[in-house]
């Protein structure tokens, strides 16, 4: 199959304090196929955008995300070599009754977790729509403030929802957003596959 025409599910890689807010993917109706060549006399007109998923984060202060829309991932990123645990619930993941959803990294271990290099030195949150909501074409958007500094890397991604049987770069992955701590001021937009 085609990896472009593949289902794509939304995930949010957040390894430090981050702000969502807003976010919603839509698909436009009307608009010709990809495959679609308007020809040089046919104009083609901007179609309406329907919104297919959306989330305002508008719960109160201290709650979680919503669980029907979001999945949160827990343990560490062996293959990533990420510094951090991720932890359920919501101690790093939490809506701030304001339309927000901020993710906070912070440097602990309650739990005494393990990480590939040993015991765990930080904890943070990582989300995704997997099993919940997937889209093969539209326009994913979203409004984020994100911390700088050394050793963080917030990103906003999607992979194939196939990732499970064929892996990755396989499944293919669209890099929305990401931010290296390295690089403060590039915000980097990748495509792999």
């Amino acid at each position: 199959m085609d990896p472009a025409r593949l289902p794509r599910r939304l995930l949010l890689l957040l390894v430090s304090a981050l702000t969502l807010t807003s976010l919603s993917a839509g698909l436009a109706q009307g608009a010709p196929s990809p495959t679609a060549e308007p020809s040089a006399h046919t104009a083609v007109a901007a179609a309406p955008t329907a919104v297919t998923f959306s989330d305002e984060f508008d719960g109160a202060a201290g709650s979680a995300v919503n669980g029907a829309k979001w999945q949160i991932e827990t343990g560490d990123n062996v293959s990533n070599h990420e510094r951090q645990y991720y932890t359920a619930g919501n101690r790093n993941a939490t809506l701030d009754g304001q339309g927000n959803l901020v993710i906070t990294a912070r440097k602990e271990n309650p739990g005494n977790y393990q990480c590939w290099y040993g015991r765990c030195e930080y904890t943070s949150a990582r989300l995704n729509t997997s099993g919940k909501f997937t889209t093969t074409y539209g326009r994913v958007e979203s409004r984020m403030k994100i911390p700088r500094g050394q050793g963080i890397w917030p990103a906003f991604w999607m992979l194939g929802a196939d990732i499970g049987s064929v892996g990755w770069p396989n499944s293919g992955e669209i890099d929305i957003m990401e931010n290296v701590g390295f690089e403060p001021g590039t915000v980097h937009g990748t495509l792999h596959g």
